[in-house]
């Protein structure tokens, strides 16, 4: 049985666990057509109490993109000529938490903290990119 796409997912880094959600949302035009596409990933650590949230927000803009689904898959994000990821990965949820906290992100903190996941997305990039390990024989 597949599971409900709302419900979040759990993610264990560094010995602590997070729960996290992934949202996408945007304006609908009178045209009928959207605008202002983000996609906003969101990491709770565990347990309830011991941290606020942490939200990565990816908004649309000249040389990026996100999709709202087809042609592209739910989820994805990336530069138009650079680096991608696709938010309902595990290893990408985790190399974007890894990312913030290079850029000094403490879990620990008790507010809320939204980050703007374009500065992120290359070096998460590039760790998912290493983590794939030589292809072939």
């Amino acid at each position: 049985m597949p599971r409900h796409p709302k419900k979040p997912r759990r993610l264990v880094a560094d010995g602590r666990a997070y729960l996290w959600t992934l949202r996408h949302s945007h304006r609908v035009l009178d045209s009928g057509r959207s605008a202002d596409c983000r996609e906003t990933l969101t990491l709770y650590p565990q347990p309830a109490g011991t941290g606020g949230p942490l939200r990565i927000v990816f908004a649309e803009g000249p040389g990026r993109y996100v999709p709202g689904g087809f042609p592209l898959g739910s989820g994805d994000v990336g530069y138009v000529r650079g680096g991608s990821l696709n938010l309902h990965e595990p290893g990408a949820v985790r190399a974007l938490l890894d990312a913030a906290s290079a850029r000094g992100w403490q879990a620990g903190e008790r507010r809320a903290v939204e980050v703007d996941g374009w500065p992120l997305l290359e070096a998460a990039a590039a760790a998912r990119a290493g983590d794939a390990g030589p292809v072939g024989p």
